[in-house]
């Protein structure tokens, strides 16, 4: 038995995996996203911690799955979470997520800082809101006392990797994501120097699979784990989501349909551009992908917005609404935007409203909003030569029939769930197998992955959503400059 480990924005994951039969039990914590000022996102990792406890309990006592059984363990999380460490390996301060987007005056001060060196060419990705490097320097300004007694930066999974017993490290996806280290995975000694970051402050890189220590007499203790399973790297959320779900060869790719909107394509050559991030796929080669700030996190702020209705129902009534949302565009920018454009002061919108509408319209409006978006990633990925075959969909919003067809309808491909996913807790588990024979290789995901009916896109539909998303460039172009001066409002 394997398990893995999952820290996301909303909850912690657990997923305890035969290596010869798939999952055997999946275990759940909610925990709190806290914004307490505009712009800022972040998460108290003693929450973590205690939602690991209580998943690895639950597993271990209600699901027959004994802590003896468990051969290792492996960790999963959102990057680039920032988690200041004191010397004993313990918090200074909240964790600073990767949709955190405080450091925008750093972000512009690094810009002219950094205008001599291509860092898309270096590290894979451009400086954003995400980057580490303007949020250190914010810490820096801000919160000197902290860096003051800081000894070691690293992300949300690897912290929790620590705290069980592993030795100190940082997983490769998010030293490649945090914009501090070149795609071969050498510190970027410039950035580093200009920005006045100590070196000695991140901790060595580790890539998936590689055994870290092992569960120490504290964390057993507290897990119900038996001393002495073995700790292994594990990886990104989104890279070990995209690998649980079977991406395997080039031209396989994913939607993902949670808080965020992720799109991940494999490609055997590292394929670098601004609009994009840059992931390195467990089992070899690469993971060029995309994350729009907003796809389910939209859904649900609208549907409690309009009284908190189940989403069944919305689904329903965005059903009974024709293609185009009677005439609606919405602007999916509520918490700004990640890729393809990187503009934290982006704002949301709806275009188009008239008082005929109904809740079935913005419904419909949000989910259409959310697949222009995966369509201009997809475009993008069209641009650069990425092959792309059969697209999978996976995560809660995949059990929306009715947007898994608008998505089908949109893109123009046909669309294939991933039936019962449990997400990047399974891929750190498969993770954990490969780092200790238990599992004869990472290609052994294939087998346990079931694929539900495609959803063939409805040629009826292709001219009026060619349409809307010309619509929606042009609208997100034209209305950018009012958004930015709106957010500037908002934040003074």
């Amino acid at each position: 038995m394997l398990l893995g480990l999952d820290i996301g924005s909303s909850g912690v994951k657990a997923a305890a995996v035969d290596a010869r039969h798939g999952v055997q039990a999946t275990a759940r914590r909610d925990v709190a996203l806290e914004s307490p000022q505009p712009g800022w996102a972040e998460a108290d990792p003693v929450q973590w911690w205690e939602g690991v406890c209580a998943c690895v309990r639950e597993l271990t006592s209600r699901s027959g799955v004994h802590a003896a059984q468990v051969e290792a363990v492996a960790c999963s999380g959102m990057v680039p979470a920032v988690l200041v460490l004191d010397a004993s390996g313990e918090p200074l301060r909240n964790a600073i997520l990767q949709n955190d987007a405080r450091a925008t005056v750093e972000l512009d001060e690094l810009a002219g800082l950094l205008a001599d060196l291509d860092l898309v060419a270096l590290t894979g990705s451009a400086l954003t809101q995400q980057s580490v490097a303007p949020t250190l320097r914010w810490l820096a300004r801000h919160e000197p006392e902290v860096l003051a007694r800081a000894e070691a930066v690293v992300g949300s999974y690897d912290w929790v990797a620590r705290k069980l017993g592993a030795e100190p490290h940082v997983e490769r996806n998010w030293a490649l994501e945090s914009g501090l280290f070149t795609l071969g995975g050498k510190p970027l000694d410039a950035l580093f120097e200009r920005v006045a970051i100590d070196r000695r402050l991140i901790p060595e890189v580790r890539s998936p699979a590689s055994v870290v220590g092992v569960v120490n007499a504290a964390a057993a203790e507290q897990t119900g784990l038996r001393p002495g399973t073995p700790i292994v790297v594990g990886g990104a959320d989104h890279v070990l989501s995209a690998y649980g779900a079977g991406l395997l060869v080039a031209g396989d790719w994913l939607i993902k349909l949670g808080g965020a909107g992720d799109v991940l394509a494999v490609s055997d050559e590292p394929i670098v551009d601004r609009r994009l991030y840059l992931d390195a796929h467990p089992a070899g080669g690469w993971l060029p992908n995309g994350c729009m700030a907003t796809s389910g996190s939209l859904i649900r702020w609208l549907a409690a917005l309009t009284g908190g209705e189940a989403l069944e129902r919305l689904d329903a009534e965005a059903a009974t609404t024709p293609p185009g949302a009677g005439g609606i565009i919405c602007l999916p920018y509520f918490l700004g935007e990640k890729s393809p454009l990187h503009d934290p002061r982006l704002r949301g919108a709806f275009v188009g409203l008239h008082l005929g509408h109904r809740r079935g319209h913005l419904h419909r409006a949000a989910l259409e909003a959310v697949a222009f978006g995966f369509r201009h990633h997809f475009e993008v990925f069209g641009e650069l030569g990425v092959t792309l075959g059969e697209a999978r969909v996976t995560n809660g919003g995949s059990d929306s029939r009715v947007w898994k067809q608008i998505i089908a309808d949109v893109l123009g491909v046909p669309l294939r769930p991933v039936v019962n996913h449990p997400g990047a807790s399974f891929g750190a588990a498969l993770a954990a197998g490969v780092g200790t024979g238990a599992v004869s290789g990472w290609e052994a995901v294939a087998d346990m992955v079931t694929l539900g009916e495609s959803y063939e896109p409805r040629a009826q539909t292709r001219g009026l959503y060619d349409e809307h998303y010309q619509l929606y460039r042009q609208l997100g172009e034209s209305l950018a400059g009012s958004s930015h001066q709106l957010s500037t409002e908002a934040t003074k």
